[in-house]
């Protein structure tokens, strides 16, 4: 396994905000991803439940990022917006495939795969990499962007409409070449 130095977390620079819960029945915080959620197998978004966001939360977003990518910028894997305030959950596939579970109205715009999806962990041969899950709770209806919209573009509109924010991170290593 080859270890890097670890690049900062993505809201490392943001404004502080308060923080609520995620919990998940696909990812415990600090441990290996299931192959469910590797891009090379399963490449299936995880189920994801959160509570206690701030009082004024109008819509979530969900967002999936790999600061350890070797790319200078990190990577987005996942990234969805509009989330109705009424939905607390999202169950496992909802940013995948058939988009089985996916609330009505929300938006997925593309991944740094340059899909509107969820794409699972790839990180290079040994390399472990850390997945940062974070559901954002929002101050509108409508974030503003549409689903043609950049990673960093919705991030810029989260930077500035974000009330709470909870994370969970899982990691993974990739698999040795052979």
């Amino acid at each position: 396994m080859t270890e890097l130095k670890r690049a900062p977390l993505p809201h490392d620079f943001h404004p502080e905000v308060p923080s609520f819960t995620v919990v998940s029945a696909d990812i415990a915080p600090g441990s290996v991803l299931k192959d469910a959620q590797v891009h090379a197998e399963g490449n299936t978004s995880p189920q994801l439940r959160w509570e206690g966001f701030p009082a004024g939360t109008k819509s979530f977003a969900v967002t999936c990022f790999d600061p350890d990518a070797p790319t200078g910028s990190g990577f987005w894997h996942w990234v969805l917006f509009d989330i109705p305030v009424s939905v607390t959950e999202l169950p496992a596939g909802a940013g995948s495939e058939s988009f089985a579970g996916l609330p009505a109205g929300a938006v997925h715009a593309r991944n740094d795969y340059g899909s509107k999806d969820f794409g699972g962990a790839a990180p290079p041969a040994g390399e472990n990499h850390r997945y940062v899950f974070t559901v954002y709770a929002v101050d509108s209806e409508k974030l503003g962007p549409d689903a043609d919209a950049s990673p960093a573009v919705v991030g810029f509109h989260l930077r500035f409409h974000t009330l709470g924010r909870a994370q969970l991170i899982g990691e993974y290593t990739g698999p040795s070449g052979g």
